[in-house]
């Protein structure tokens, strides 16, 4: 495989960013330049099967998982200990290699995910909000919170085309865990770790999110304020100073 992967380089504390399972690393253009300005060392990649990461069919099947593909890039570029940000799809994923590999982390932010917590407790309260059919509509209805999608259309229509051009065909729209996420797993990580659940979020609202936050051992808490599932797209300059807030203080 060949990981496409983008990093600002310099000296700073390195922080990598894992994007949803909408969009690419693409999508990170907003936090890329605040928290390279911050003085951080920013990497973000596309995953396996997303964006210009190109499996080679010619070397047979492609197994392994996401937090594999990271920590591998990880050990490429040296990076020692780093932050984690997932938000959504990628949410799992840094919550899956928070419970592997803590040693590596400084901090963990997860936002607007589900965390892929496989708990009965999280799939039936998503059973509850589930829209029929929604899934059969263009992904923006579902991820992008509908005050963006009135006021800002141009952001809507790039958002649109991120996407469009994100998912290689025949690559499932879920990105592989090495092994399930459970409410048991991700209380076992020890790293201090920021929630930020937004209030417009159809998919993962702030009373999923806090369901499986409760059972982390070390977390704050953060709310954004109309906006939806693409809250980093949606109010980047909020979402961008929580985080900087937060690993100010770690």
């Amino acid at each position: 495989m060949k990981l496409w992967f983008i990093d600002t380089g310099g000296a700073g504390e390195p922080i990598v960013l894992l994007h949803a399972n909408t969009g690419t690393s693409a999508a990170w253009e907003s936090q890329i330049e605040a928290f390279s300005q911050a003085g951080y060392r920013v990497i973000a990649f596309d995953r396996k099967g997303w964006g210009k990461s190109m499996a080679n069919p010619a070397t047979g099947a492609q197994p392994g998982s996401i937090a594999g593909d990271l920590d591998a890039l990880v050990d490429h570029l040296k990076l020692g200990t780093f932050h984690l940000l997932g938000v959504a799809g990628g949410g799992f994923v840094a919550l899956d290699y928070a419970a592997w590999r803590p040693e590596r982390l400084r901090s963990l932010i997860v936002g607007g995910s589900t965390g892929m917590i496989e708990d009965k407790v999280i799939a039936d309260f998503s059973t509850r909000i589930a829209i029929p059919d929604i899934r059969k509509q263009s992904a923006h209805y579902r991820e992008i919170g509908p005050s963006y999608r009135g006021a800002n259309p141009e952001g809507v229509r790039r958002w649109i085309e991120i996407d469009e051009h994100a998912r290689q065909p025949g690559v499932a729209f879920q990105p592989p865990l090495r092994i399930p996420n459970t409410l048991a797993k991700i209380a076992t990580i020890p790293t201090a770790t920021l929630v930020i659940a937004a209030d417009a979020d159809l998919l993962a609202p702030p009373a999923l999110m806090r369901i499986w936050a409760a059972h982390m051992k070390n977390h704050e808490w953060a709310v954004i304020h109309d906006a939806g599932h693409a809250m980093a797209w949606e109010q980047p300059g909020r979402f961008n100073d929580i985080v900087l807030d937060f690993l100010a203080r770690h």
